[in-house]
């Protein structure tokens, strides 16, 4: 068995940097709800893109949310945790919406217009990883340049 370490600020930061693929967790009328997203971040915030009428669309504008990012190593029984949480805004100043863009625009894998960009800029970063000894980083199957 490993023992759990918490991650460094900067250790969070790179890992949510290089990842592709999250879940976002969000409270609505119906009870909590957890949605599996791609996502950039630009400057300090988590940037997804979803249509107006979709869960995220209709209840996540003004709300806390927490994002997860992570990777499991099941042969070795070790693997890493992100958790990001803060309140999340839609973006529609086109001079946002262009720096997104010229930045790191997030590219959706689901079909359909995916016109709403809403942005999480986090307040809180915390991480976790199981043992010592290995490359977090090295771990991500697929990772974004950094």
């Amino acid at each position: 068995m490993y023992e759990a370490f918490d991650l460094s600020q900067a250790e969070c930061e790179e890992m949510l940097r290089a990842g592709l693929v999250g879940r976002v967790a969000a409270c609505t009328p119906d009870g909590p709800h957890i949605v599996p997203v791609n996502y950039s971040v630009v400057d300090d915030a988590i940037v997804i893109r979803t249509t107006p009428y979709s869960l995220l669309g209709g209840h996540a504008k003004g709300s806390v949310l927490a994002v997860e990012v992570d990777q499991f190593d099941y042969e070795y029984q070790r693997g890493w945790s992100v958790v990001a949480r803060g309140r999340c805004e839609s973006v529609v100043d086109g001079e946002q919406l262009d720096h997104i863009r010229r930045s790191w625009q997030p590219t959706t894998w689901a079909g359909g217009q995916r016109s709403l960009f809403l942005r999480i800029a986090w307040t809180e970063i915390t991480g976790r990883r199981l043992g010592r000894g290995w490359d977090l980083m090295g771990s991500l199957p697929v990772r974004r340049a950094l």
